[in-house]
Order: structure tokens, then C-alpha cells, then sequence
């Protein structure tokens, strides 16, 4: 656990998504939760040697499997955007874990079992303030990278935590993205509004602007190549064919290699079914 401000912890030790914890006397607020369960447990016992007040509350930063899996055994109230909300009124009660191809960090393991989801009990449309303390936390929608995504900002200690918007040296995911929403969103954060802030990526700890501007030119790329593909009246497969270009752009371990390619020909053939109203080869729900 490595604290970045005072009394603001990010975790990057678990498989999954980068975790946060802000450490206020009236109680803990968790950014994201591990999806294994023995991970859970470790982060738990970490989160009781902060000290702190008795109250927990959860923030779901978007609905994606790697963050929401183990939600439930974090037991906390959990907060998210409504469209998180719609989300989780698409799936089952109980999720059964089983193979998928989607490139998600949870189809490495095995032994997940049966999931309860647990749908946020709070939610919101645009912002969301949390005031536990003398200094906010502001929880902000910014589409683009996923369905519901949003970022927690602490405006006083200038810190982010950007989930899924920048995550460098790996494939975004595109499945329920919407790129020029995302690259817009993006460039919030060279406004004067945001200047030396810390920015936590929700994939790869701290990040810097020069990782930020990768992501816009990278996104921008890949929305240029797949509106080229739209205009030329071609369909999902044509677009995983992009697969190849656009994972040049990364040197991917090689235990993550086969991931990373799965997860960009899964989003790439969700994301140009979708925006061109196509059947898509597979279901998704992210």
C-alpha cells in the first residue's frame, strides 16, 4: 500500500484494478475492491491498521467485472453511477464464473466460484459530493470509457482516480466504450481546473500528462481507422482484422499477451457492432 497524500492510499499489489482508500476520522472511503477472495480478506486486514473512524463506504469507479466481482465481500455501502445501476439490472443475481474471451484480468484465474453482485445502493446522474470531513470527495460522470464510468476527485489534496479512462501499457477496453466521448473527456485534464493534480490510473497506479496525451492519441487513431471502416460499409470482423496495428503500440509481458490481443479483438468487434447497429458475434455485458 503506498501513500500518495496524506491519508490517501493506493494499492497496485492485487490482480485486477488499482485500489483506493481515503482515511478520514469519520471512516474509510474504498475506491474499487480485489475480485479474489483471498485478496479481499488481505485488503481488509490492511484497510484495519489505518486506524480511522467505523464507517466503510465503497466506490464502484464503473461496472466492469475486475472492480465489482468481489464487491460484495468488501461489505461496505457501495456507491455508482445510475448507469452502473442499469447494468447490474441486466445480469443475474448469481453469476456463475466460467471462461470468456473478453480480455478481462479475472479470466486468468481459476476457483472465483458462484458471484452475488452487489448493485450500488447509492447512485447519481452528473456529481455526487461526500463530505466526511473539512474536504470533499466529488464523484463526476465522464463517459467514455465505460457505461457509468466516473472519476473520484479531491479537490483540496488535488488527487483523481480515473478507473479505465487511461490505463498505459496495455488495450483499453472498447466493449461498452464510446471513443469520442472518451478522448473529450480526456482533455478535461489539461484545463487549469486540473494542473498538478495526481492522477491515479484505474489499471496502473499513478500516471502522468505525457501518459494521458498517449491515450488521447491512441484513441484518436483508433476511432479515425474505425469510422474509416463504418464509411466503407464493413462489418465486426473487419474490425478485429485492426487487431495486429493496434496492439504494436504495446510490449506486452508474455503471460498478458494473449489476453491483451483478446481483449482488443473483443472490444473492437463490440464497439464497431454497436456504433453501426450490427449484430455482434458475442453477447457482452461490462
Amino acid at each position: 500500500m503506498q501513500e500518495i497524500v496524506p491519508q490517501i492510499f493506493i494499492e497496485t499489489g492485487f490482480p485486477g484494478v488499482t485500489l483506493g482508500a481515503i482515511n478520514w476520522s469519520h471512516g474509510l472511503v474504498l475506491i474499487d475492491s480485489p475480485f479474489r477472495l483471498e485478496d479481499t480478506r488481505s485488503w481488509r486486514s490492511a484497510l484495519q491498521n489505518l486506524g480511522g473512524g467505523v464507517d466503510r463506504l465503497l466506490v464502484n469507479l464503473d461496472a466492469h467485472f475486475d472492480r465489482t466481482l468481489g464487491t460484495r465481500a468488501m461489505e461496505c455501502t457501495i456507491v455508482g453511477h445510475e448507469k452502473m445501476a442499469q447494468v447490474f439490472r441486466n445480469r443475474p443475481v448469481n453469476f456463475k464464473v466460467q471462461a470468456s474471451i473478453s480480455g478481462g484480468e479475472w479470466e486468468l484465474y481459476n476457483g472465483l466460484g458462484s458471484i452475488r453482485w452487489a448493485p450500488p445502493e447509492i447512485t447519481f446522474t452528473d456529481q455526487l459530493q461526500i463530505n466526511w470531513t473539512g474536504t470533499p470527495l466529488n464523484l463526476e460522470y465522464h463517459p467514455g470509457p465505460a457505461t457509468g464510468s466516473i472519476w473520484a476527485v479531491l479537490p483540496e489534496e488535488q488527487v483523481i482516480f480515473l478507473g479505465d479512462a487511461v490505463i498505459p501499457d496495455q488495450p483499453p477496453f472498447l466493449a461498452s466504450a464510446d471513443l469520442p466521448a472518451w478522448i473529450e473527456t480526456l482533455q478535461i485534464l489539461f484545463s487549469p481546473a486540473y494542473k498538478n493534480f495526481l492522477m491515479v490510473s484505474g489499471r496502473s497506479g499513478l500516471v502522468i500528462p505525457t501518459q494521458v496525451k498517449a491515450q488521447i492519441t491512441y484513441l484518436e487513431r483508433l476511432n479515425q481507422r474505425l469510422e474509416a471502416l463504418s464509411a466503407s460499409k464493413a462489418g465486426p470482423m473487419d474490425a478485429e482484422n485492426l487487431v495486429p496495428e493496434f496492439m504494436a503500440d504495446f510490449k506486452a509481458p508474455p503471460d498478458r499477451q494473449v489476453l491483451f490481443e483478446q481483449r482488443l479483438r473483443w472490444g473492437l468487434n463490440h464497439y464497431f457492432a454497436r456504433h453501426n447497429h450490427i449484430a455482434s458475434t458475442e453477447n457482452i455485458d461490462e
